[in-house]
Order: C-alpha cells, then sequence, then structure tokens
C-alpha cells in the first residue's frame, strides 16, 4: 500500500512536469458550475488532489477495521484504488470533483454503516442526503449517490416513515437555504444534459477504453463474489450491498453521461477495488491467484505510459 501511494504521488508529479492537461467536466450543477476542476492545475492543486485521494484510501482502510466488509485483514484494496488512479493521469494534475466526490461517499459510509437496524437514524439519514442535495448544487454527478445510499438506507432496516422525511428535508433544505437567502434563484435552475457512451464526438478513446474495462473488471468480479458473500453473516452482506448499488449506479450514469466520465472514474474505481480485494482473499488457497494482481498492476502502469504518451 505505501509503494502504491508512492507511485500515486510519483504519477501525478510526472503528469505536472509533462504538462497533462486536468480531465474536465461537460456537466454543470443545479445552480453552480464547476466543470470538474475544483482548482486550477498547478503543483498545490495536485498535491491537494493527491491528499484528497489518499485520505479516501486511509477512510476506506480504517472503515474495514470497524465494520469488516472485507473480512480478511488486508490492504490490497487501497492499494488497487490508487493503481487504478495513476491508470488516469489527466486526474491527478488538479484537485477535481471526481476526487471530491470520492471523498464524500468515503464520509458517508460511515454514518451509513453505524446506522444498521438502528431505527433512530434520522440524523444520519438527513446529514447524508443534504451532503449530496448540496454537491449536486455544484455538479449533477453527485445525484449518482442519491440511489445507492437510499437502497442503503433501505438495507440496513432503518428506513421507515421518519427515515423518508428525514431524506426528503436532507435533500430540500440546502436548496431552501441557498434560495432563501438570495445566494441563488430559480432562474439560474439548469437542467443536466444527456451525452451518453453512444456520442463518442471529442471524447478520449483512452478514457471510454479505461472505464470501459474497470467497468467490466468491477462487473465480472461482484459476479463471482456475489455467492461466496451471500454466505456472511446478515451485517456483512448489507455492508457489501451497499458497494453493489453503488457500483450500479455508477454504471448507469456513465452510460447515460459519459461526458462527466472524469468524475465517475474515481468512484468506480473505489468501488472496483473493494471488489478486487474480495476476490483475491476469497481465494487464499488458488496457487495462482498473484497472477492476476501482476496483470492488474501491469494494466496500470500501461495506461498511465500510454496516457502520457499520446498527451
Amino acid at each position: 500500500m505505501i509503494l502504491c501511494a508512492l507511485a500515486l504521488m510519483g504519477a501525478a508529479a510526472v503528469a505536472l512536469m509533462m504538462g497533462l492537461k486536468p480531465a474536465t467536466s461537460e456537466g454543470t450543477g443545479i445552480f453552480f458550475s464547476l466543470r470538474g476542476t475544483l482548482i486550477e492545475a498547478g503543483p498545490v492543486s495536485a498535491l491537494i488532489n493527491v491528499a484528497g485521494i489518499l485520505a479516501t484510501g486511509g477512510i476506506m482502510l480504517a472503515l474495514n477495521k470497524v465494520f469488516s466488509y472485507v473480512r480478511s485483514v488486508t490492504h490490497l484494496f487501497v492499494s488497487a484504488f490508487f493503481l487504478l488512479q495513476v491508470a488516469h493521469p489527466s486526474g491527478l494534475v488538479s484537485f477535481n470533483t471526481g476526487t471530491l466526490l470520492c471523498l464524500v461517499t468515503a464520509l458517508a459510509i460511515m454514518p451509513l454503516f453505524s446506522s444498521y437496524q438502528d431505527r433512530h437514524s434520522q440524523r444520519s439519514i438527513f446529514l447524508i442526503f443534504a451532503l449530496i442535495a448540496t454537491g449536486s448544487m455544484f455538479h449533477y454527478g453527485f445525484l449518482v449517490l442519491i440511489p445507492a445510499f437510499l437502497l442503503g438506507f433501505m438495507n440496513m432496516g432503518v428506513f421507515n416513515l421518519k427515515g423518508l422525511l428525514a431524506m426528503f428535508f436532507g435533500l430540500v433544505t440546502p436548496f431552501w437555504i441557498v434560495l432563501g437567502l438570495g445566494i441563488a434563484t430559480p432562474a439560474d435552475f439548469v437542467m443536466p444534459q444527456v451525452d451518453g457512451v453512444w456520442n463518442l464526438a471529442g471524447k478520449s478513446r483512452m478514457t471510454l477504453v479505461l472505464a470501459s474495462l474497470t467497468a467490466l473488471l468491477g462487473i465480472v468480479l461482484a459476479v463471482m463474489n456475489l455467492m461466496t458473500i451471500m454466505n456472511y453473516r446478515m451485517q456483512t452482506r448489507v455492508y457489501n450491498a451497499f458497494f453493489v448499488f453503488v457500483l450500479a449506479a455508477l454504471l448507469i450514469a456513465l452510460c447515460l453521461d459519459f461526458g462527466n466520465v472524469a468524475i465517475y472514474l474515481p468512484l468506480l474505481g473505489l468501488m472496483v477495488a473493494v471488489q478486487i480485494a474480495h476476490v483475491h482473499t476469497l481465494r487464499a488457497m488458488m496457487q495462482y491467484r498473484y497472477v492476476f494482481i501482476l496483470l492488474f498492476i501491469a494494466g496500470c502502469i500501461g495506461f498511465f505510459a500510454i496516457n502520457l504518451k499520446m498527451s
């Protein structure tokens, strides 16, 4: 994990020195627009971005120690997450919405998992959906989290009438405040633009290949892990179901909103990394399981090199 973190920092430095342009987004938010890049590309922006990725990995590692969603003690999923970010170097040169979306998701998992079978989790529900609603004001990409967390709370067994009201007020309150204070007006409302995967004009083919292979890997590994995870105790199954919900929501979002692929790639990498950890630890007795990891590392480094060459 430490070596992969160093590789992440090194990749960001190389991408910055090579003058790689930051990955941008074609989307806007409900009232405001971030266009993907939060801070203009440069050493400070790249440093903050890498810190955000490292923080996301650290949070996921801490969560696993508390909730044991990957039952074996392993740092592999964090390492895989870092390597998948290396594979997309244009996402490393500036602090961007994709990294922020990933970090927000990791932070929101703690109150979600802590709410398991707790009928008094309305504060957690309100907080998470208010956070998502606030993010959606700046970029529509945050809306992908709504169905994932809705299904997540339902699966936790806490979604009653009070929970439904908490979700509703969580989604409404940020807009109420922004409109009430005059920060935005109804005239500022912007409809999302559908720019599906079928419209490839002006899109990076390498990004399409990376997103497609990452998504395919996530689907295959999730199916491979499903039957074994179904034999876990209920609480662990519920935790892991949430990662599948997020993965499914991201796949739909990528198909309907491919123009914002740079926003979804970091979070997609995080969800796939969890599946990689499962498939590796569940097959501890397989003699050649390390071949898959070596091929995975080679693939990420290959994508990094090709992206640099094409820049």
